[in-house]
């Protein structure tokens, strides 16, 4: 009984550690980051031509119509606080800025606040407008503003890491050890807009450890640093949290929240939810400028919590989408004698290329297939993120068979966001190792030499390929599917771009 005791106080403690330490599906939350506002940002500029119509003012869905339905459902959209054209202009060049903004991670804890807005502005303003893949974006576009989207593949994290390796060097050259009270955290400080203190060391630029490691060495930084780290370190306190853009761009958030309050434009539940973003990031920026010890580590801890919970949450309502939409299936007559394909392919409205899909559903064999594969996909899938290497096969499948929608039905945006939705589930050490491959794709366009970062000291060396097993869960163990970066998937990659051997 002790031991059972004692195995299962060791796993509530690494769950918790899992959980508090660092946030989970770094790079699969950065895909979800890049696929979802790429999606809207194409889809806002191909229709550019057409938003008046859609969204604005020559919809056929009046303004009054749309103010009457957002009065009884209580969705949140700035379009409808003017009929004016100019005012929907503003709000439709918003929209597309801060899907750019997103996309190339700037400012990203802003740039998701700013995206979710946009998304259901224009969205509530004309509901019956769209596909399903609207949908999907509408959904992650709320996740995505709890998430830590920006710690890789951003431009938060290289101006992170760039002012990391410019402290360190100054540091260096006083003669100061390379770690500090704010070293360890420059992803999450570039994501609030912050530049990292002087005192951030390259040694620990990577995401913090257990908690307990991370308060060990905050208090060895303060409590035991050598007289020549002072100067540097008390810099880099005065210093951390300066950042005049970030901060110009809440306070004119703050201004437009006071001023829709005070013209009555907000309903008290939205009011509420985006008072409690700006107080919160209002807190965070004051505990980084003056409070970087443990205050800093329990708002980090927090910050963790709160993106893998939107993580899971993510991951749940993917096999929400793909259970609910296969068990609908099996319900209808046309997949249950399996030709349920054959009819989309005859309708002008999904036929791009016509020759195509009459070839494709003059067969009576690939329709059957096709349709009883899709129901099968859809319904197995939740059940197989138990097993890593079935439900990769399966991934795979989902997502070639969105991409076939986006080409033989010519549903080119609804494809683009749910293979965006399905590939947080895939393994990080695939994602590693598409990372290498593009980077050595565009350092040798430039025809330079890539530099591989060196080993660090006490890490074992890895080996060639990627690795497997230890990615594809949350938790960092062998057979959960959940999407996230165990501990295993932070460690150095090995030199040079190696085939995914069964993407796991």
């Amino acid at each position: 009984m002790a031991d059972l005791s004692a195995r299962l106080d060791r796993a509530v403690t690494r769950g918790l550690t899992a959980v508090t330490a660092g946030a989970i599906g770094r790079y699969q939350s950065a895909v979800l980051r890049i696929g979802i506002s790429l999606t809207w940002l194409l889809f806002l500029l191909r229709e550019y031509p057409n938003r008046g119509r859609l969204y604005g003012p020559d919809s056929p869905w009046g303004f009054d119509l749309a103010k009457q339905l957002v009065a009884g459902n209580h969705a949140f959209t700035v379009l409808l606080w003017s009929d004016s054209r100019a005012w929907f202009e503003l709000g439709y060049a918003f929209a597309v800025l801060a899907s750019a903004s997103l996309l190339l991670g700037w400012r990203t804890r802003t740039s998701a606040l700013m995206f979710m807005v946009g998304v259901l502005s224009l969205q509530n303003r004309s509901v019956f407008l769209g596909d399903g893949g609207d949908n999907v974006v509408h959904i992650m576009a709320i996740y995505l503003a709890f998430t830590r989207c920006g710690q890789v593949w951003s431009l938060d994290s290289r101006r992170a890491r760039r002012a990391a390796e410019k402290a360190a060097a100054e540091a260096g050259a006083e003669g100061a050890p390379e770690t500090a009270p704010e070293a360890g955290r420059p992803a999450e400080a570039a994501e609030a807009g912050e530049v990292p203190s002087e005192g951030a060391g390259k040694g620990l630029a990577a995401d913090s450890g257990a908690a307990g490691g991370v308060l060990a060495r905050t208090a060895s930084a303060e409590g035991s640093a050598p007289a020549t780290a002072a100067p540097a370190a008390a810099r880099g306190r005065g210093r951390a949290g300066l950042d005049p853009v970030g901060i110009a761009l809440w306070v004119v958030f703050g201004a437009v929240l006071v001023g829709a309050g005070a013209a009555g434009k907000l309903s008290t539940g939205w009011a509420l939810i985006f008072w409690a973003c700006w107080v919160g990031q209002a807190v965070w920026w004051a505990v980084r400028r003056w409070a970087p010890g443990e205050p800093r580590t329990v708002m980090d801890i927090m910050g963790n919590v709160i993106h893998n919970g939107a993580m899971l949450v993510i991951a749940v309502e993917v096999c929400l989408i793909y259970s609910t939409a296969g068990w609908y299936k099996i319900q209808g007559s046309r997949w249950q004698d399996g030709t349920a394909l054959y009819y989309p392919l005859h309708l002008d409205d999904f036929t791009p290329w016509p020759a195509l899909s009459h070839a494709l559903g003059s067969s009576d064999v690939m329709v059957m297939l096709i349709s009883y594969g899709t129901v099968i996909v859809q319904v197995a899938f939740p059940f197989t993120l138990f097993n890593r290497r079935v439900k990769n096969v399966l991934l795979g499948g989902m997502m070639l068979e969105h991409a076939s929608i986006a080409v033989v039905l010519g549903l080119p945006f609804f494809s683009l966001a749910m293979i965006t939705a399905d590939a947080v589930f895939l393994p990080t050490s695939f994602l590693l190792w598409l990372e290498r491959l593009v980077v050595g794709a565009v350092t040798r366009g430039r025809g330079r030499t890539a530099v591989v970062p060196a080993q660090r000291a006490g890490e074992p060396e890895p080996a060639a390929g990627p690795p497997q097993g230890a990615h594809d869960s949350a938790s960092g163990s062998g057979n959960g599917s959940a999407p996230g970066d165990g501990s295993a998937s932070e460690a150095e990659p090995a030199a040079g771009p190696h085939p995914p051997t069964a993407l796991a």
